[in-house]
């Protein structure tokens, strides 16, 4: 807390020197420049963008839990600078409000994903595992770009087109094979980032939802709850197991283990984009594809 209150500060000075987002040129001059907070959505705004657009990234390492990160001098900067920037809210990177709070600026447009699907403190933030909300993502993403540069929409319309139709096409198709194939098939999950991606693949994710908010929140866990998922791995309720490699709390580890004495597949999933230099598509299939070879294994489907 007192790093983001010295950043605030500097965040401050930063607009009074002048570097506020119409520093870089009036919408529609020279390239937009986009900054997300997570790389998922840098990584759509950047394929979005194409030539057109700058775009950054303030999480990008995989080895960090995006949950507990702390901004640096140079994420403000990187903020003071924007022309739209993308931030995931729902209490998932409040200290990218306080930062942009400080430094107020006309020129910029914020786009804050809970507040696109009107979400309020407590739903689940991961929306990045909706594939429907991450097309409507990309929609917005392309109409702040389109409003921002107006002179290169029909750019823009085309960049979206072949994100959607061509960048998507396999994380689609993966999609519906796991649907068509497993829908029904029970499953465990260490976390409520995999909560939003079960129902579009027709898995039926049995783990005790509020088993996975605490952890994905950092709260204690039930004693209630933490039986609950033990009987699902150790009677084999749960068909496969999938676990967040970002967040692999000693509770998890220790469920990890159980799943692997009862020769239970564990499928792994991360919060931010692994290999970090990996494309949304790229980190999803891959992950996708895991999932599929799990399921495959557990049922012999």
């Amino acid at each position: 807390m007192r790093r983001v209150i010295v950043l605030l500060g500097i965040v401050a000075a930063l607009g009074a020197a002048g570097c506020g987002a119409v520093a870089n040129g009036e919408p529609g001059s020279g390239t937009v420049r986009v900054v997300a907070a997570e790389n998922f959505w840098g990584s759509i705004a950047s394929q979005l963008g194409g030539d057109r657009a700058t775009t950054d990234s303030i999480i990008s390492n995989p080895n960090e839990d995006p949950h507990s990160y702390e901004p640096t001098a140079s994420d403000a900067r990187h903020l003071a600078s924007a022309q739209l920037v993308i931030v995931n809210g729902v209490g998932y990177d409040p200290w990218a409000g306080k930062l942009l709070a400080a430094n107020p600026e006309s020129g910029r447009t914020v786009l804050t994903i809970g507040d696109l699907f009107h979400l309020k403190e407590g739903d689940n933030p991961h929306r990045w595992y909706d594939p429907a909300d991450v097309e409507a993502v990309a929609n917005a993403i392309t109409a702040d770009l389109k409003k921002l540069d107006p002179k290169h929409a029909t750019y823009y319309d085309q960049r979206h087109a072949a994100f959607e139709n061509q960048g998507l096409a396999t994380y689609h198709r993966l999609i519906a094979e796991i649907r068509a194939r497993y829908s029904g098939t029970a499953v465990g999950a260490s976390e409520s980032i995999f909560a939003l991606q079960a129902p579009a693949l027709g898995l039926d994710l049995i783990t005790p939802s509020s088993f996975l908010a605490a952890i994905s929140e950092g709260t204690e866990v039930s004693a209630h709850d933490t039986l609950s998922v033990q009987k699902q791995l150790s009677q084999h309720q749960a068909k496969v197991w999938i676990y967040n490699a970002q967040n692999a709390t000693p509770e998890i580890q220790r469920l990890n283990a159980l799943a692997r004495s009862q020769q239970i597949p564990i499928a792994t999933i991360t919060e931010t984009l692994s290999p970090a230099n990996a494309s949304f598509e790229q980190w999803q299939v891959a992950q996708l594809q895991r999932i599929a070879q799990a399921l495959h294994q557990a049922t012999g489907r």
